[in-house]
């Protein structure tokens, strides 16, 4: 974890009876996995953030994923659980974020959700746009559409649930 005081360590989610689990030190508790799926619950810390996307990539690069696409997952998942962390739950101690996700070697799903007060997708201005290029924001959620092959908003912007197909690019 980062250090920061106030910190609560990620949250468990209780496992099934025979569940597998992974070997992580202690600080850094086990994510439940149910027939090939973890679920984290983390506290609005950027650091239990990163220790949740490293999880999911190793299980990415152990799924045997070409570079493109472990690329493209990395970035979207970064972009994800730091947009839940800081804009959705404004970094927010008392706030949780829920990071779901499925990896099998032909495709991995990542569900992102935040406990903030949503936003509307249509409402953020397209960074592309020559009045918008000096913004610094928007550019996260269209490096995630350009990456994934399905990005979806629901829950008024608190959740995404994103897709990417092994090998296949974006589009």
């Amino acid at each position: 974890m980062s250090g920061s005081s106030g910190s609560k360590p990620p949250r468990r989610n209780p496992a099934p009876a025979g569940t597998p689990k992974t070997n992580l030190s202690p600080k850094n508790q086990p994510p439940v996995v149910t027939a090939g799926r973890l679920n984290f619950d983390i506290p609005s810390d950027l650091a239990a953030g990163n220790a949740v996307q490293q999880e999911i990539m190793a299980r990415v690069e152990k799924a045997g994923y070409n570079e493109h696409s472990v690329f493209a997952i990395r970035l979207a998942l970064e972009e994800a659980i730091t947009n839940a962390i800081k804009h959705g739950n404004k970094l927010d101690p008392t706030k949780r974020v829920r990071v779901k996700a499925s990896v099998t070697t032909v495709r991995t799903e990542i569900t992102v959700e935040d406990q903030g007060p949503g936003f509307d997708r249509k409402g953020v201005p397209d960074p592309t746009r020559d009045e918008n290029l000096h913004k610094l924001s928007g550019r996260g959620i269209l490096l995630m559409e350009s990456y994934m092959n399905m990005v979806q908003w629901t829950r008024g912007g608190r959740r995404v649930k994103m897709l990417k197909v092994n090998g296949r690019e974006a589009g």
